[in-house]
């Protein structure tokens, strides 16, 4: 089994002791998010967990815990953009805290483990093509000794981010200045010894050498394990996403972050609501099981393949 920690929220930003505690108790409990009376109880033991997904914007608060997630396979999907606190209000300084951060976290655990992530990207009159690709060029001249490369995706309107963006005045992307964008950034991240991929885009840029990303990718779970996992593409994700299959334990409307164009919260109102229930020594993200509830414990299995191949090192 592979967790993801988590498409919904920024784990390692607010709730890294909670996780912790999760952890260590070998187990946690997570809503449905079409039916929240649905609750899944997910097995945490290290012999049923193949590998961890972080996805983050700032997981300072991890670097002094890492010690205590050593007995799991993980990578981060770490997002660091060139917007302003117009787009990405609650974020810390990038040059003080979060570039510093990305550095120290891949010093630690090794640059194969630490995604960089430059996306959504958004066109308006500030950020422009221009803007775009002076910032990509001057953190990828920041970040080059401490990841293998970027992933970048363009930006999904669904009916929150479309309300909560409006703003910004975005000017609606087209593939041609998708195209004109990925090529620019393919030629800034060689220069860098890094490379390019997207995250479920329809477009095709691999004439650029800009290809799929995996975000929960099997082949690097592989190679940081050290071992072969047997696992299907994610058909919950969409047809674009090159996903591997993964069980998010997130919540929805819990990020603090207050990026206006995440689809994961519907208004920063809601989420103040269910971060006053947040308890880091309860097994639910935030807020307690009631009567209402069914928890159902979901039968997970390790997905590692013990028999050896031919081709196998001996």
């Amino acid at each position: 089994m592979i967790i993801s920690a988590s498409r919904r929220t920024d784990i390692p930003s607010f709730y890294s002791e909670w996780l912790i505690n999760r952890l260590k108790e070998k187990y946690v409990l997570v809503r449905n998010p079409l039916n929240p009376h649905q609750v899944s109880k997910i097995d945490l033991s290290p012999n049923v967990v193949d590998a961890i997904v972080f996805w983050t914007k700032n997981p300072t608060p991890m670097l002094a815990r890492l010690e205590e997630i050593k007995d799991y396979t993980y990578y981060f999907q770490f997002t660091l953009s060139a917007y302003g606190p117009d787009v990405e209000k609650n974020l810390p300084s990038k040059n003080k805290i979060i570039i510093p951060t990305f550095q120290k976290l891949s010093k630690q655990i090794g640059k194969e483990k630490v995604i960089w992530r430059y996306d959504p990207i958004l066109f308006n009159e500030q950020y422009s093509m221009a803007y775009h690709c002076r910032y990509f060029e001057l953190l990828a001249s920041k970040l080059a000794n401490y990841t293998e490369k970027c992933t970048v995706s363009f930006i999904d309107l669904y009916r929150n981010t479309d309300r909560n963006v409006r703003p910004l005045n975005i000017i609606q992307d087209t593939y041609e200045m998708q195209v004109e964008l990925l090529q620019r950034f393919a030629e800034i991240a060689g220069e860098y010894g890094l490379y390019i991929d997207t995250c479920a885009e329809k477009g095709d840029f691999h004439e650029f050498g800009v290809e799929q990303a995996h975000c929960i990718d099997k082949e690097r779970i592989e190679r940081i394990g050290r071992f072969k996992i047997c696992v299907d593409k994610d058909t919950n994700q969409r047809a674009e996403c090159g996903c591997v299959t993964a069980i998010d334990i997130g919540a929805y409307d819990t990020c603090k972050n207050g990026c206006l164009y995440c689809y994961a919260n519907h208004n920063m109102n809601r989420v103040d609501q269910n971060c006053r229930k947040h308890n880091p020594k309860a097994p639910l993200l935030f807020g307690e099981i009631n009567d209402a509830d069914v928890i159902k414990e979901r039968k997970v299995v390790s997905l590692k393949e013990n028999q050896l191949s031919l081709f196998d090192e001996m």
